[in-house]
């Protein structure tokens, strides 16, 4: 199958399930109170997100109109494939989070970085070939995404209580009462 093909079907595959699972469990939490983002924000909040929009975009856009001008076809379709799911994943976020205002917000990225992780490991090994040696340097940056992303991933689960304005205090009470 061709290269091209094969991720517009994986990718319009995975669009297809996450958006119908963000849909059902929506509605399926219709009811729950409208989600608003804790306030204040940490201080660190904006490094980190600053770090992963920086980390995450600019390489892999470097390096997409790097190959797009040189040619490198299977470069430019994973790297297209890549920012696309990005985009859509931006789209759900706000959405959810806006427009809906739904803890369905919180899957999001529960959902998108671990396939964002895919999509740059499959890239990673479409990209390796032993006949064009000077892409080595495109496997390092996807690495690079890889480790940035896997680690933005790490940090999303470490924000959920947070998110959620869990509480030790309440945990112990419960714990305590039962």
């Amino acid at each position: 199958m061709d290269i091209g093909l094969r991720l517009l079907v994986e990718n319009g595959l995975f669009f297809a399930i996450a958006t119908g699972f963000l849909v059902l469990s929506g509605w399926a939490w219709r009811n729950v109170t409208p989600f608003q983002l804790p306030k204040p924000l940490p201080g660190w909040f904006k490094l980190w997100f600053g770090s992963v929009i920086v980390l995450g975009s600019i390489p892999p856009l470097a390096v997409l109109i790097w190959s797009v001008w040189h040619g490198y076809r299977t470069v430019w379709m994973v790297l297209t494939a890549y920012f696309v799911m990005l985009i859509l994943q931006v789209v759900s976020e706000s959405l959810t989070l806006r427009r809906f205002q739904s803890v369905v917000w919180v899957m999001v990225p529960y959902l998108y970085v671990p396939y964002r992780l895919w999509q740059l490991y499959e890239g990673f090994l479409l990209v390796r070939s032993p006949a064009s040696p000077t892409l080595h340097w495109i496997q390092i940056i996807l690495i690079g995404e890889i480790v940035v992303w896997a680690i933005n991933y790490l940090l999303d689960l470490a924000q959920l209580p947070r998110l959620f304005q869990w509480t030790g205090t309440q945990a112990t009470e419960r714990s305590h009462s039962g």
